[in-house]
C-alpha cells in the first residue's frame, strides 16, 4: 500500500514531532500498515500505544472498518472471555441476553488488546486458539464462527521476564508479536515537547493557553516524564486551568509538575518551615499548604466518626490517583503505593468504576 499525501499528513498529525524517534515511529507505522500481520507494541505507560495502534489501522487496508480497543487489565478475569468472544443468554449468572464479543464486532477490522501482559494464563490459552484457528465460540455455545480480524496488542511489561517466570505463554507471544514495534518514551524525544504542547492547546480558547518562557521550557524538556505523553497532556490541561493566558516561569512549572503533592498525608499542624517564614505581625495567621490541608477537629461535645473520615480520605485519594493516571488502574496503584489487586478491591468497596478503557 502506498501512502498518499493526505494519509501522510494525517499520520504526521497523529504522531506529533520531528525528532528522530517520532520520524522513525511514523516510518514503522507505514511499513507495518501494509501487511495484515499481528503487531505487538511495547513501551512505557502513557507513551501513546493506542494512538499508534489506531494509526496502523487507519493507514492499512482495513481503514474505515471497525476498531475495538480493550484494556485486558481493566476487565475482571471472570468476564474477559465474554467480553472478547461474546456469550449466549443464560450461559452464566447475569447473562440476560446474547452478547456479541469484541472479536465478532470487529469483523473485517482491527482489535487492539492493551495491557496484554495482564491477561490471565487460562485466557491466554483460549486467545492462542482463536488466533491459530481464526474462529471463536461464544460462552455457552457450541457454534464455531469464523472471524477476519487483525490483532494489535500492547504492553508496558517485560514479557521476556514474564515468559521466564511462567506467567506468559511464549507461543502466544510469538503469535501476537509477528512484528514487535517499540513506542518511545517522551523523555527519549524531548525535543518534541514544544510541538506536543501546541498540539494539546490547539482547541483551547486563547485566554486558556499558557506560554512558557525559555527557562520554563528548558525545565519541561529536562523533566523525566514518567507518565510520558499522557502526563504532558494532563500538565497542559492543569496549567490552562490554573494559569490560563499567563506566561509561566521555572517556579510555576516546577509546582505544576508535582501534582502528586495532593497525595501527601494530611497533617493536623502547619508545616514548620512555612510557619517559620511568617512575619512577626502575622504570626497568629493560619499557614495553609495545598498538600496538607488542616484536619477537622471535633466540635465540643461532638465526636468524629474516625472510620468514616478515614474512608472519605481514602476515597478522595483513589479518585485523585485515578484522575492522574487517566483511569489506568496499575498506574493509579503505583501512585498510591498499593498492589493493583488491593486497589481493585478498594474500588469495588467504594463503588468506584473504571474511568478509562
Amino acid at each position: 500500500m502506498t501512502v498518499g499525501h493526505n494519509n501522510q499528513a494525517a499520520l504526521e498529525a497523529l504522531i506529533i514531532g520531528s525528532s528522530a524517534a517520532a520520524c522513525q515511529l511514523r516510518e514503522m507505522i507505514r511499513r507495518v500498515a501494509r501487511s495484515t500481520a499481528s503487531v505487538m507494541l511495547c513501551g512505557p505507560s502513557g507513551s501513546g500505544k493506542e494512538l499508534v495502534a489506531r494509526a496502523i489501522h487507519d493507514e492499512g487496508a482495513r481503514a474505515g472498518k471497525a476498531f475495538s480497543a480493550i484494556n485486558c487489565g481493566a476487565i475482571p478475569g471472570e468476564l474477559i472471555e465474554s467480553e472478547l468472544f461474546g456469550h449466549e443468554k443464560g450461559s452464566f449468572t447475569g447473562a440476560h441476553a446474547r452478547r456479541v464479543g469484541h472479536f465478532e464486532a470487529s469483523e473485517g477490522g482491527t482489535i487492539f488488546l492493551d495491557e496484554i501482559g495482564d491477561m490471565r494464563f487460562d485466557m491466554q490459552v483460549k486467545l492462542l486458539r482463536v488466533l491459530e484457528d481464526r474462529t471463536i465460540v461464544r460462552v455457552g455455545s457450541s457454534d464455531v464462527k469464523a472471524i477476519d480480524v487483525r490483532v494489535i496488542s500492547a504492553t508496558h511489561q517485560d514479557l521476556g521476564a514474564a515468559i521466564a517466570e511462567g506467567k506468559f505463554r511464549e507461543d502466544l507471544f510469538f503469535r501476537l508479536g509477528v512484528v514487535v514495534l517499540q513506542v518511545p518514551s517522551l523523555a527519549s524525544r524531548a525535543e518534541d515537547i514544544p510541538a506536543l504542547i501546541r498540539h494539546f492547546q490547539r482547541k483551547m480558547p486563547a485566554d486558556a493557553k499558557c506560554r512558557f518562557d525559555a527557562d520554563a521550557m528548558a525545565l519541561l524538556m529536562q523533566h523525566g516524564w514518567p507518565g510520558n505523553v499522557r502526563e504532558l497532556r494532563n500538565f497542559v490541561e492543569r496549567a490552562s486551568v490554573l494559569h490560563g493566558g499567563e506566561t509561566l516561569g521555572v517556579h510555576d512549572v516546577a509546582i505544576l509538575l508535582n501534582p502528586t503533592a495532593a497525595l501527601a498525608p494530611r497533617r493536623t499542624v502547619p508545616d514548620a518551615a512555612a510557619a517559620a517564614q511568617a512575619s512577626a505581625d502575622d504570626r497568629h495567621a493560619p499557614v495553609l499548604t495545598s498538600a496538607a490541608p488542616v484536619a477537622k477537629t471535633p466540635a465540643p461535645g461532638r465526636p468524629i466518626d474516625l472510620k468514616r473520615e478515614i474512608e472519605t480520605i481514602e476515597l478522595e485519594q483513589i479518585h485523585v490517583a485515578l484522575d492522574l493516571a487517566d483511569g489506568i488502574i496499575s498506574e493509579a496503584a503505583r501512585l498510591l503505593t498499593l498492589k493493583r489487586t488491593t486497589l481493585i478491591e478498594k474500588m469495588r468497596k467504594y463503588g468506584v468504576h473504571q474511568q478509562a478503557a
